[in-house]
């Protein structure tokens, strides 16, 4: 049973990291581009790892404090350098088509 379980987080994992990843390309500008790394590669991400730990836990005794740190590590850096990237793109005036939406609502930076 957990096989089958292991190998859906697996594949829901592999899905999202790649459709996160043909966003990455795909995407017009930079703002659209930011979403597939910082929303479906995390998620992605964070399923890979959930199945890491529910292998790794069968061929040990408790859960891998590995997979454990490293999906904290993800869930916390990933949406701050999101808005780190966003920050510098708003600060160096940086293009964007009309589509984006938001636009509306990005501070003058001074």
């Amino acid at each position: 049973m957990s096989e089958w379980i292991i190998s859906i987080l697996l594949l829901i994992g592999g899905f999202f990291v790649l459709v996160g990843s043909i966003g990455l390309v795909k995407m017009p500008d930079f703002f659209m581009r930011l979403h597939g790394p910082t929303k479906a590669t995390t998620l992605g991400m964070a399923s890979l790892l959930t199945a890491a730990m529910i292998y790794f836990s069968q061929l040990q005794t408790g859960i891998s404090a590995k997979e454990v740190l490293i999906s904290i590590f993800l869930l916390l850096t990933a949406p701050i350098s999101g808005y780190m990237l966003i920050k510098s793109a708003i600060h160096h005036k940086l293009k964007s088509i009309e589509r984006t939406s938001g636009k509306g609502n990005i501070e003058d930076d001074v």
